[in-house]
């Protein structure tokens, strides 16, 4: 589905730490400073590569969404974005070293792209939003190049607005793609359009770009730290994430003890 052009064994894996496996989707075993390594490989040599992220919704829709599923394991890098999967993952006797999520280290990537002059592309969130994402790294890191183009577009492959957004891209020349149409547009969206994308790399982000610009409030640090990040947003936003949370993290708990621990077949 994704052309990769890059071997597993080249990715820095942790070492003596294989990826874990969840509900049928490959989790990698991955420090921040290990995945920065990564991608400054996979610009360094000119490939083009997806780093995907799952927490635990992430993992129901790719338990019923085959084609989500095979994206997320067709990325060379899939990292843990949520304690949720960090504990599934123990209680089906497996080791996930690291969790973190793309607000946590946005500055680490846009220090990396200022010191090695990379360009970055925002692409969603309402209008307004990613441009005001971006200016909040370009103040910090002077210099910096962001292009945005906001999320209100139509997104059918060959439709006049799609190809105007590939065109603003390309015409950019950015190695890093970040996206925030939410799970699982962004990725369909890569799925669709990565053959005719001139990056290095597309990462799926989310909300960041509402996190970075102040138009959603994220869970206070001790929250966030302490497998709570979940609790807080959905008291910050219980009309948009109520079944999310309260329906799908128990059902996605339900479903690692059905196939992770009694070791019944997972639907194709």
């Amino acid at each position: 589905m994704i052309i990769q052009d890059v071997a597993m064994s080249n990715i820095p894996i942790t070492a003596d730490i294989p990826p874990v496996i969840i509900l049928g989707v490959k989790v990698d075993n991955l420090s921040i400073n290990q995945l920065l390594g990564f991608i400054t490989d996979c610009i360094d040599n000119y490939k083009k590569v997806v780093v995907s992220n799952v927490n635990i919704h992430a993992l129901n829709i790719a338990y019923s969404t085959l084609w989500f599923r095979h994206f997320l394991n067709d990325s060379p890098v899939t990292f843990c974005d949520g304690f949720g999967v960090k504990l599934a993952a123990s209680l089906s006797g497996q080791k996930l070293l690291f969790r973190y999520t793309p607000p946590d280290f946005i500055e680490h990537i846009a220090e990396l792209a200022h010191q090695s002059r990379w360009k970055i592309f925002f692409l969603g969130a309402k209008p307004g939003v990613a441009q005001r994402a971006a200016d909040t790294l370009m103040k910090k890191f002077p210099g910096l190049q962001i292009a945005t183009w906001h999320g209100y577009f139509d997104k059918i492959k060959g439709s006049h607005e799609n190809n105007q957004v590939i065109a603003q891209i390309n015409k950019f020349h950015p190695q890093i793609l970040i996206l925030g149409f939410g799970m699982p547009l962004q990725e369909r969206w890569i799925l669709d359009n990565i053959d005719d994308l001139q990056i290095n790399m597309a990462f799926p982000a989310g909300a960041l770009f509402d996190y970075m610009a102040g138009e959603v409030r994220r869970a206070p640090r001790w929250m966030t730290e302490h497998g709570l990040e979940w609790f807080g947003r959905l008291i910050i936003e219980p009309r948009r994430l109520w079944k999310r949370y309260l329906i799908g993290n128990p059902l996605f708990f339900w479903r690692v003890f059905i196939h992770q621990i009694l070791r019944f077949p997972l639907p194709n």
